[in-house]
């Protein structure tokens, strides 16, 4: 049993949160590619018609992940528990109102921003000339606020009241605007490379395209770091932690991702 009083368990423990996050992220990204699936097909067709050894290894692993943390679950202290809820349900034309207000909200954010914001250091990009265009790179303006803060959309309250889980854009550690990146505090690898995956997404899918599925896949999970444009982000940035030397193609991931319809 770990005890936070014993300098060595501390370390143990900030390196058990940061791989739990990692985790975290790794799981994000198998929930949507399960999300699809549970989408497109029924389950009758993949029982009938999945290749049978995949279907196997695949329930065998979320089987296995479930007893595992099912086991921690249980042992989790007395109020720390949440009980699950649901979440309210827009109308078709409250969701293309709420995608237009994100796309308009977006623009003047970049308008606002890109005057102030630097062109990327040559270190920065010589990090993530690996992973990304030099194009892109020679686009992006960055912006550190050192702990300003970046004015919600106006609909956020409005979503709020209505129940919607939105959230806290203080508590975010980066922003991405078209090709304007908003950094909370001062600039990080981690945070500058999450930010530039969404500046991928939007070169790729255009501003209203992005939007309108920010929107609907926040109204499909209630849950931020689960839609699909973020969850995807947080898997590449975590490829990117475990092997920063291992490039590979951000835009490549992002076209994949759209050609099988996972946004």
């Amino acid at each position: 049993m770990f005890s936070w009083e014993n300098p060595d368990d501390r370390v143990a423990i900030v390196q058990m949160n940061s791989e739990l996050r990692h985790a975290r992220l790794e799981l994000l990204s198998a929930e949507c590619a399960t999300h699809q699936l549970r989408l497109r097909f029924s389950t009758e067709n993949l029982a009938r018609y999945g290749e049978q050894d995949l279907l196997r290894k695949a329930i065998g692993s979320a089987a296995a992940l479930n007893d595992f943390y099912a086991s921690v679950e249980r042992q989790i202290p007395q109020g720390g528990q949440h009980s699950p809820t649901t979440w309210p349900k827009l109308s078709q034309e409250q969701a293309v109102e709420f995608s237009a207000s994100m796309s308009a909200y977006v623009r003047e954010q970049r308008d606002r921003y890109f005057p102030s914001g630097m062109p990327l250091s040559a270190q920065s990009k010589a990090i993530m000339q690996s992973f990304f265009s030099g194009a892109l790179l020679g686009r992006i303006h960055f912006v550190e606020l050192n702990g300003g803060r970046i004015p919600e959309p106006p609909f956020f309250s409005e979503a709020r009241e209505l129940g919607f889980n939105l959230p806290e854009f203080v508590q975010m550690a980066s922003l991405t605007f078209m090709d304007v990146i908003l950094f909370s505090e001062r600039i990080s690898d981690s945070a500058l490379f999450h930010g530039l995956v969404h500046a991928v997404q939007f070169q790729i899918l255009g501003v209203e395209r992005y939007c309108d599925l920010l929107v609907r896949g926040f109204l499909r999970t209630n849950a931020f770091f689960a839609v699909p444009l973020e969850a995807h982000a947080f898997a590449l940035e975590s490829k990117f932690l475990r092997n920063g030397l291992e490039s590979f193609s951000v835009e490549e991931q992002v076209r994949l991702w759209i050609r099988e319809g996972r946004y």
